[in-house]
């Protein structure tokens, strides 16, 4: 097959013609694409891939199954030249995945790419930062739900450790990955009373802490409406120790509301998929890390890439096929959520990143 990656003089990697003006069924452009690049991951967090499924003798992908870098980099081609100017790459954990470091410096140079981000459970990242801000990558993200450390361990299925997740992160603001992020899911009865002690960690420092609502992706996280903290309780609670006053969105699209510390001492977010769905503003697809292409966090099923892939489709062929996804694109299951039954089966967030 054709896999012949096209270069400019200068080298970097040209986009397709960005005229087609690609847009779903609810007049969504698609500008994001997160990629996983690996199924595996070094925690077990109960609500993304508890120990008792995920065990020692579960059958992850083999190597070859896994989208190879040069597929990966073909495919970031073809979404950049229908409109995607943002990469952000995911697991499973993706720092698991070796040479990492190389695919982000071929993907940064990629014409009509503005941004690549990373997110990560920040264990291994320590001793990866300096590499992959050399490579080109933007910015990070770092998943961690709590300070205290048994609350820590609680929620990482007995992983990791929390002082190497700081460590993590330190090493980031010194290799001038910035902004950094911090995700931390809040789960009802969990880790919500520790939620002023990560504020005040961060307050000051530039990293921007963002609560995430404890959601139903996939099916095995048995999610409960009654789990989820909804994000206006926790603005209450922050907002009464430390005033804020509302932030407008950085663009089209975000997903986390802002929230600016009325003292100067930097921001936090809120991301508020159950309280208050963001859907009409989506413009986000998904690769996993074997090559299907998903057009929602809560999809059940995914349109493979990597069959006609390998079977020798043409760059246009694979064009085609991701444009008339998207076209018939009409997931808002966030919004719809309270009205709809529920499937039994979606994809798991292990699978496709968050």
């Amino acid at each position: 097959m054709d896999e012949t990656i096209i270069r400019l003089e200068d080298g970097r990697l040209p986009a397709l013609d960005r005229s087609g003006g690609l847009t779903d069924r609810m007049t969504r452009p698609l500008r994001d694409l997160r990629i996983s690049v690996m199924d595996r991951c070094n925690f077990r967090c109960p609500y993304c891939m508890p120990e008792d499924k995920y065990h020692k003798d579960f059958q992850f992908l083999k190597s070859n199954e896994r989208l190879f870098f040069d597929e990966i980099l073909r495919l970031a081609q073809l979404f950049a030249g229908l409109g995607v100017n943002k990469l952000r790459i995911t697991g499973g954990e993706p720092l698991l995945r070796p040479n990492l470091a190389e695919l982000i410096g071929d993907l940064s140079r990629l014409d009509g790419i503005d941004d690549i981000a990373l997110t990560t459970n920040g264990i291994l990242l320590a001793q990866h930062a300096a590499a992959l801000k050399a490579a080109g990558l933007s910015r990070v993200t770092v998943s961690l739900d709590s300070l205290d450390e048994a609350v820590f361990l609680q929620m990482s299925g007995g992983r990791g450790s929390r002082d190497r997740v700081l460590e993590g992160i330190a090493e980031a603001q010194a290799a001038g990955l910035a902004p950094i992020k911090v995700n931390a899911v809040i789960k009802r009865g969990i880790n919500e009373h520790t939620v002023p002690e990560l504020v005040a960690h961060f307050r000051g420092t530039g990293v921007i802490v963002r609560f995430i609502e404890y959601m139903d992706v996939g099916t095995i996280n048995h999610w409960r409406e009654s789990d989820t903290v909804p994000s206006r309780e926790l603005l209450e609670m922050i907002g009464a120790r430390w005033p804020l006053r509302p932030v407008q969105a950085n663009y089209h699209g975000e997903v986390a509301e802002r929230y600016a510390f009325e003292d100067g001492a930097g921001e936090i977010g809120f991301i508020s998929s159950v309280s208050e769905p963001f859907c009409g503003s989506c413009t986000r697809a998904r690769l996993s890390s074997d090559g299907q292409l998903f057009t929602c966090l809560f999809a059940s099923t995914g349109t493979d890439l990597r069959g006609p892939l390998r079977a020798g489709a043409t760059d246009d062929e694979l064009r085609e096929l991701v444009a008339g996804v998207w076209r018939m694109r009409e997931d808002r299951y966030s919004e719809l959520r309270a009205e709809q039954r529920q499937p039994e089966q979606k994809v798991e967030m292990y699978y496709i990143g968050g």
